[in-house]
């Protein structure tokens, strides 16, 4: 078998969020490719990076009081924590903001420029005149122009599913600064894609795209292939582009340049280390022709049209090489339902640890649901559960189990002879059984070159199903009640042996998927080299001794899915209601002031003639305070310098409050559903400052925002008047 050399990417995670089940579908995917390749010798080099640049990421910074490089660098720490907790066997993760991606980003531009595919026009978009910012279309919020739905983004109306460009809005607002935008005109940078489609419509049709990947594209080359805008305006936060000072590439610009970026940091790195891998086999294009390197991308189906357009236009015209394959796949979707954190279904990865599951359980299940196809696959909970303890505690681990107890007690733990006594003349063969159970590698290893990693473990588990047959028609229980037998007890060690060399043959198939229990495997097995595909044409040899078997996974219990459910909803609960029914006067309207955690419940006046509630002190309902009660409470006026999503939140926003001499303050409140994020910054509140700190499963909650609600819909955040400074009590 010929050496293949394969450059192999993910796509890049933005770092402006946690990793979470939906994602790891992909690395997953990607690592078993990798560690298969690997496994059968060939040389893979498997980078990944955080995508870093963009608005989001800069806003993102500026509300938490950070620079955009410590906000990266915090989320780099926490996305690479969450691939190796699920054994992501990346070669070198970096970042696209790095010296080696705006390096090769700038050489690209500049050789795209050279080749007349660069223009420059004049373009008008809104412009947030409070930030002193263009706004992307994501930050533009307004009335539907089609439907009228209120606080619909400028791309799209989520109500009645309309595209518009953003000037199309009727009232648009700023999400940002919640400032009114103004048209502004500004010079903008675009590539020529339309004068690349010859090529795309022949390259997108070459075999490097899946079918119905290919069908797709067409559906782009029949509406026409627009010119690409690839700049943005300061402030932004990204490369800036050469000889254009206030003009920065637009994300998707360089994000996939983050895959060479990655790959020259780590070339440095080896080389730094005495070793030597040409970057420029793998990324010239010329010269990875010649050597016949090959680079493979995973991606999302949503991000197809930037890896199978954009990006090979972009390598082709500026004299690098386009990839070798694009594979495509498909969303996950739990329980058959979108991920949802109201149910407990929109799960990270680091919820998934913390619940002490084995992250080889996720790796398993998604292997015995992903195919070579852009099919959606569905994380079924209950299915989940009763998989993983069938196939690989009650199939797979259950035959080491079995066999090992018989072979350790009776044989000292010593292999037999597994090949067949037969004439000099004769070429030494293996056991009937095992060669049978060979029979089936060439299939299992062609579902996983294919990526059909279903089709791949069914025929694995098929296996499994046989052995487990074999040990059960040997009855070694029997025989070994019997071993005063020569023929009984010769019987029962070639059934033991045989099964545990089946163990083998079924612990390098899985090998790719279960790699932490695969060297768990070759312990007990008492290997000297890690496995690898090779090994299948090996045997274990006559007085080789296996270890003591350690049990080697535990079931899933599936009060533990439960309790990942749990962990993953909300944990503020909507306020309970009031003790004692509360009375109204006709004509005036009851309101609660509610708080993070906690309602006081207050009403408009009553009337003066109004009695009070048989056996109540006061007309809320609520017992009556004296003014020392009131005094404890230490409302204070507070300034919110940063609002935003609590990732598996459904309710709440993470307030940063600046309350004067009281310091800074982080409050989790319930007010999502009423207001933006972006258009709480600045703005005057009243906190709780006195309040007993609470630990949310979210965080640290220090204290309570003041808002109001009543019988009708709506949530209004209590704001004093303008001229009221920040640390300022409310008596």
């Amino acid at each position: 078998m010929k050496k293949r050399r394969i450059f192999v990417t993910s796509a890049l995670p933005y770092a402006n969020g946690a990793i979470h089940l939906g994602h790891l579908v992909e690395y997953i995917q990607t690592d078993i490719w990798v560690r298969f390749q690997r496994m059968r010798g060939h040389e893979v080099h498997y980078v990944g990076a955080d995508d870093t640049h963009g608005t989001p990421i800069m806003l993102r910074a500026q509300s938490e009081g950070i620079t955009p490089e410590q906000l990266i660098a915090r989320v780099w720490q926490e996305h690479k924590r969450d691939f190796d907790d699920f054994l992501i066997s990346f070669d070198n993760y970096h970042s696209t903001h790095a010296d080696e991606t705006r390096v090769l980003a700038e050489e690209i531009y500049r050789r795209l420029d050279q080749a007349q595919l660069i223009t420059r026009r004049s373009v008008e978009q809104f412009y947030d005149p409070v930030k002193a910012m263009f706004l992307p279309d994501r930050f533009i919020k307004g009335e539907c122009p089609k439907c009228g739905a209120k606080d619909q983004y400028g791309d799209s109306c989520e109500v009645c599913g309309a595209t518009y460009a953003p000037t199309d809005l009727k009232n648009p607002y700023s999400t940002v600064s919640g400032a009114a935008p103004v048209r502004k005109a500004s010079e903008h940078y675009f590539f020529k894609l339309g004068d690349c489609a010859g090529f795309l419509k022949e390259w997108t049709r070459s075999g490097t795209l899946q079918p119905e990947a290919a069908n797709k594209m067409a559906e782009w080359f029949a509406a026409g292939l627009n010119d690409w805008d690839i700049s943005r305006d300061a402030p932004y936060f990204g490369f800036e582009i050469p000889g254009a000072p206030g003009k920065y590439f637009y994300v998707w610009l360089d994000a996939p340049v983050g895959y060479f970026g990655s790959l020259r940091n780590y070339c440095d790195k080896q080389k730094a280390e005495g070793k030597t891998i040409d970057f420029d086999a793998f990324t010239d294009a010329a010269k990875a022709a010649a050597e016949k390197t090959e680079m493979v991308h995973f991606i999302g189906k949503d991000i197809l049209y930037f890896h199978a357009l954009f990006w090979p236009a972009m390598l082709k015209n500026a004299g690098y090489r386009t990839p070798t394959s694009i594979y495509a796949h498909g969303f996950l979707t739990v329980n058959g339902e979108k991920m949802s954190k109201s149910r407990g279904t929109f799960i990270t990865a680091e919820s998934y640890i913390q619940q002490g599951l084995n992250p080889e359980w996720l790796r398993y299940y998604y292997a015995a649901k992903l195919n070579s196809t852009m099919e959606d696959i569905d994380l079924n909970l209950d299915d989940f559960v009763a998989r993983v303890n069938s196939d690989l505690v009650g199939k797979y681990v259950n035959i080491a189990s079995r066999a090992a107890g018989f072979l350790t007690k009776h044989f000292h733990g010593a292999i037999t002879n597994l090949w067949l006594p037969l004439p000099p003349d004769r070429e030494p063969t293996r056991n009937f059984f095992i060669q049978d159970i060979l029979d089936d590698a060439k299939i299992i290893e062609t579902h996983f070159e294919s990526r059909r990693f279903n089709l791949a473990i069914s025929a694995i588990m098929g296996v499994a199903d046989k052995v487990n047959r074999y040990w059960d028609e040997q009855k070694p229980w029997d025989k070994a009640k019997h071993l005063s037998d020569t023929a009984n007890k010769t019987a029962l060690h070639d059934a033991c042996s045989i099964t545990i060399e089946c163990f083998r043959l079924l612990t390098i198939f899985l090998k790719p998927v279960l790699p932490r229990l695969a060297r768990e495997a070759e312990q007990f097995l008492g290997l000297i080299s890690p496995l690898l595909w090779a090994d299948l044409e090996k045997t274990l040899t006559a007085g080789h001794r296996i270890n003591n078997y350690k049990h080697l996974m535990t079931r899933i219990d599936p009060k533990q899915m439960t309790a990942l459910v749990e962990a993953n909803k909300e944990s503020l609960k909507p306020a309970a209601p009031p003790p004692h029914s509360q009375q109204r006067h006709a004509g005036h309207q009851a309101h609660t002031v509610k708080m993070a955690g906690g309602s006081v419940n207050t009403q408009a006046p009553p009337s003066p003639h109004a009695p009070l509630p048989e056996g109540e002190g006061s007309v809320s309902g609520a017992p009556q305070i004296t003014i020392d009660d009131f005094s404890k409470i230490d409302l204070r006026v507070a300034r919110i310098t940063m609002a935003e999503h609590v990732e598996g939140a459904d309710k709440l926003l993470k307030l940063t409050l600046d309350v004067g001499s009281l310091g800074t303050r982080q409050v989790f409140a319930g007010i999502k559903s009423a207001y933006d994020p972006e258009t709480l910054k600045g703005r005057l509140t009243v906190v709780v400052a006195n309040l007993a700190p609470r630990k949310m499963k979210f965080g640290m909650s220090e204290g309570m925002v003041l808002a109001a609600s009543g019988n009708g819909p709506g949530l209004f955040l209590l704001s004093p008047d303008s001229g009221a400074q920040p640390g300022m009590k409310v008596k």
